[in-house]
């Protein structure tokens, strides 16, 4: 049996011109030591050094297994880049977009591997990430194609109001030819599952309607009349706890007012906008249907203020937070 050390959360640095070292850095200092101990960060040494040096933090980097480490130090999977002299501060590059997938990748492996429980994600670009070849429309579908899962969904989670996404980083074209019974049911099952595991025996789910007061009977369309109710039946059907369409101008109030533990969005704006609206700084991206867990923040790479020490890690800290929850939740 391995003695090698399992950490609860293991954080990649994202984007390194960007502002996702620093708040790995940020995070880290606010931490207690049991917590450091349990938390393994994913990239270069010589860049998390570099950003603690700016923030007068007082952290000790180590490679991960190594017999040598001090005492206190952070754990390091060590992701170096042949290229790292082409990662200026605050503009998208090749390198730095690499660098991210590299992290994330070797982040999958440590946690296939049995080494981590829960990835967290710092920001990457995703013009960087498409300039190194990389080509995806974020973290969630690399982590799908990473993983081999068939599909996945993206939740934004705060305590006030949750959204998931029928679809998410798509043209709005698209996204209207994603609004089908099965994808519909897809996501609320996934919705379902995520609460359950966090604690929620019944969870009160919402489906939000695709048109202008769901379509007026069919006035403004038929999508919801025609796809999105029966989809709802059925789900009634098999015993879901879950009222839908319901229309968009209404439904994220209504949740937010507690009515409801979670809202399927059908497109990406509709459940981004409400939830940034309430909980912008607090918010946590989690992934859902892919064969392993893991959390985001929720903002970009923020280049204008990248390693200028001016990031806020707040969001950040809801994201670990939040992968906690997760780790105590699959040691219940």
């Amino acid at each position: 049996m391995s003695t090698a050390t399992r950490y609860d959360i293991a954080i990649t640095m994202g984007d390194p011109a960007g502002i996702g070292p620093e708040i790995i850095c940020r995070a880290l200092a606010a931490m207690t030591p049991a917590e450091r101990a349990t938390t393994l960060v994913i990239g270069d040494p010589a860049i998390y050094r570099r950003a603690a040096d700016m923030l007068d933090a007082d952290l000790t980097f180590a490679a991960l297994d190594d017999p040598a480490a001090p005492a206190g130090s952070v754990a390091v999977a060590v992701v170096e880049h042949p290229e790292s002299q082409a990662m200026p501060d605050g503009q998208i590059s090749a390198a730095a977009g690499d660098m991210a997938f590299r992290c994330v990748q070797s982040a999958v492996e440590l946690v296939q591997a049995g080494r981590a429980g829960v990835i967290v994600t710092a920001p990457l670009n995703k013009a960087a990430l498409h300039a190194a070849g990389h080509h995806y429309d974020g973290h969630t579908g690399m982590l799908a194609a990473l993983t081999g899962a068939p599909s996945s969904f993206m939740l934004l989670a705060s305590k006030t109001l949750s959204t998931l996404h029928v679809s998410t980083h798509v043209s709005l074209r698209e996204a209207i030819e994603r609004v089908t019974p099965e994808r519909i049911a897809a996501t609320v099952k996934a919705g379902r599952d995520h609460l359950v595991k966090l604690g929620t025996a019944a969870p009160r789910i919402a489906v939000a309607g695709l048109n202008p007061h769901c379509g007026e009977g069919g006035i403004f369309g038929d999508e919801d009349d025609r796809i999105i109710a029966p989809a709802v039946r059925a789900l009634r059907d098999d015993g879901f706890e879950v009222q839908g369409p319901i229309s968009a101008d209404t439904v994220f109030y209504r949740a937010s007012r507690g009515e409801f533990d979670l809202v399927v969005a059908q497109y990406h704006d509709q459940g981004h906008i409400p939830v940034k609206l309430i909980a912008f700084d607090t918010t946590v991206n989690v992934s859902l249907g892919l064969p392993i867990q893991r959390t985001s923040v929720d903002h970009g790479t923020a280049f204008d203020i990248a390693w200028q020490g001016r990031a806020d890690a707040t969001n950040l800290g809801s994201a670990i937070d939040y992968a906690r929850r997760l780790v105590a939740g699959a040691c219940a």
